[in-house]
């Protein structure tokens, strides 16, 4: 049975958004976009034609004056810019998935299992699926696979 999503104006979003702590920014030019920023974490939404409100930038930790993208690695998350990449700590993490609830209860959107169960990263780039697609004489040697060469000719210079 699924439940009802409450349709919000987006001057209900916004003055959601206002009572519940958010501190909005007027886009640049854009009359009907704004830019949300709480925890440490920022996104914008913007108007829909039907006077609705949706997710324009999603969200992402600030790093510096930047929205950083949250990018998996499979053994690590980290937070990406323009500028530079920073390994994401739980509270980065606490605080992305909790500004991205609340950002979602304003707007009225459904909430998914797997979405509250913790963070959802905008990409994901695992380093032993990564250049699967080249052939094998042209793929980058992995660390495991350099390893394996140094240890084989430690062992031959040992027994030498």
């Amino acid at each position: 049975m699924t439940a009802k999503v409450e349709q919000r104006t987006y001057e209900d979003v916004v003055a959601w958004l206002k009572d519940h702590g958010f501190g909005l920014i007027e886009a640049p030019g854009a009359q009907t976009r704004v830019f949300l920023k709480k925890y440490n974490c920022s996104a914008a939404i913007q108007k829909t034609d039907d006077g609705g409100g949706k997710i324009f930038a999603y969200p992402g930790y600030m790093i510096g004056s930047e929205i950083s993208k949250l990018v998996n690695r499979g053994y690590q998350q980290f937070l990406k810019t323009t500028k530079s990449e920073v390994a994401a700590t739980a509270d980065h993490l606490k605080a992305l998935q909790q500004f991205s609830e609340e950002m979602k209860e304003a707007l009225g959107t459904p909430s998914l299992y797997n979405e509250s169960l913790g963070t959802v990263s905008e990409s994901y780039e695992y380093d032993r699926i990564k250049d699967r697609d080249q052939p094998e004489v042209d793929r980058p040697k992995r660390p495991w696979e350099t390893v394996k060469v140094k240890a084989a000719t430690a062992a031959k210079k040992t027994q030498a």
